[in-house]
C-alpha cells in the first residue's frame, strides 16, 4: 500500500510541475529502453563484445542517475510551490485577524506564533507586503464602488462621460484612478440594464 501512495504523490507532483521538467523526464526513459535493447543484443550474440557491454552499462547507469535527479528537482519544485501556497494562506488569515497594519510587527508576531517558519523571514516579509497591498487595493475598490453605485442611481442622464466628469468633480481624490472609475461605471451601467 505505501508504494501506491508514493506513486500517487509522484503523479500529483509530476502533473503540477512545469512543462520543462515534465519534458526533461521523458528522454532518460527513452535512452534506457534503447540502452536495454543494445545491452540485450550485445549479450546474446555468440561472442559478446565486452567494450560494448561496459559502455552500454555505463550509459544505463547515467540515465538512471539522470532520472533520479529530475525526480528530485520535480519534488523540490512541488514542495517549494506547496510551501509558498500554505504560507500565503496562513499569512492572509493571520493578517485579517490582526488589527496591526505594520509589516514588521505582523512578521514578528507571525513568526512568534509559528516558530517553524523562523528561517523563512524574507519570504514571510515579501508575502506579507503583497497581501497587504492586495487588501489595500480591495479596500480602495470597495470604497469606490460604495460611492459610485449611489452616485449613478441618482443621475438622471445616463451618459457615461457626464457621469464620470460629475463624479470626478464631486470626489477629486479619484482623479488618479480615472481608468478604474470608467471601468466600474461601465460595469454598473451594464448591470443596471439587465
Amino acid at each position: 500500500m505505501p508504494r501506491s501512495g508514493r506513486l500517487r504523490n509522484f503523479i500529483r507532483e509530476y502533473s503540477e510541475s512545469p512543462r520543462t521538467n515534465r519534458i526533461s523526464f521523458i528522454p532518460p526513459f527513452l535512452i534506457i529502453i534503447v540502452e536495454g535493447i543494445l545491452l540485450a543484443h550485445a549479450l546474446t550474440i555468440d561472442v559478446p563484445d565486452i567494450m560494448v557491454v561496459e559502455l552500454t552499462t555505463v550509459l544505463l547507469i547515467i540515465s538512471v542517475i539522470e532520472i533520479i535527479l529530475v525526480f528530485k528537482e520535480i519534488h523540490e519544485h512541488y514542495m517549494s510551490s506547496n510551501f509558498d501556497r500554505i504560507l500565503t494562506i496562513r499569512l492572509d488569515d493571520f493578517i485579517l485577524q490582526q488589527k496591526e497594519k505594520n509589516v514588521k510587527k505582523i512578521v514578528e508576531d507571525f513568526i512568534d506564533m509559528h516558530l517553524h517558519y523562523k528561517n523563512h523571514r524574507n519570504e514571510i516579509y515579501h508575502i506579507t507586503c503583497q497581501i497587504m497591498e492586495t487588501h489595500k487595493e480591495e479596500e480602495k475598490e470597495e470604497a469606490l464602488m460604495s460611492k459610485l453605485k449611489p452616485f449613478i442611481k441618482r443621475r438622471k442622464k445616463k451618459n457615461i462621460d457626464q457621469i464620470i466628469k460629475a463624479f470626478m468633480k464631486k470626489y477629486p481624490q479619484y482623479k488618479k484612478y480615472r481608468a478604474e472609475v470608467y471601468e466600474n461605471t461601465c460595469q454598473l451601467m451594464e448591470n443596471s440594464k439587465k
